[in-house]
């Protein structure tokens, strides 16, 4: 007599329980690493765009403006950290983020980033 090989229906449903729960986490934590380098991609193109060179409130319109482009609503040009290190301007930033995934279960990420490339 031959036996069976294969997942049964049980471990077929737990498999696919598994992936869907991996998709919807999938699904809320990608547009939040997208903002994160939308906000790092205006900063970075602050600074080596020459629009640094300017005030500290130069800089942060400078961000506004960028960040109404490209619809970036998490922080504004007054959250940002400027600096100068070196005789070079460096502009940070640092910023929560909550993603709820279902029920009370939530993610919490801490984002932080410079134009020095640290």
């Amino acid at each position: 007599m031959k036996t069976q090989r294969g997942l049964s229906m049980f471990g077929i449903l737990l498999v696919c329980i598994g992936l869907v729960l991996v998709a919807i986490g999938g699904l809320k934590v990608v547009p939040v690493y997208i903002e994160y380098f939308n906000v790092k991609k205006a900063v970075s193109g602050i600074v080596q765009g020459g629009e640094a060179r300017g005030t500290v409130a130069d800089v942060r319109r400078a961000f506004d403006k960028r960040a109404q482009v490209d619809d970036i609503q998490i922080i504004s040009g007054a959250d940002l950290e400027i600096t100068k290190e070196g005789g070079e301007v460096v502009v940070s930033f640092a910023y929560p983020k909550k993603v709820p995934l279902f029920g009370n279960l939530s993610l919490y990420f801490d984002f932080a980033g410079s134009s020095s490339g640290n």
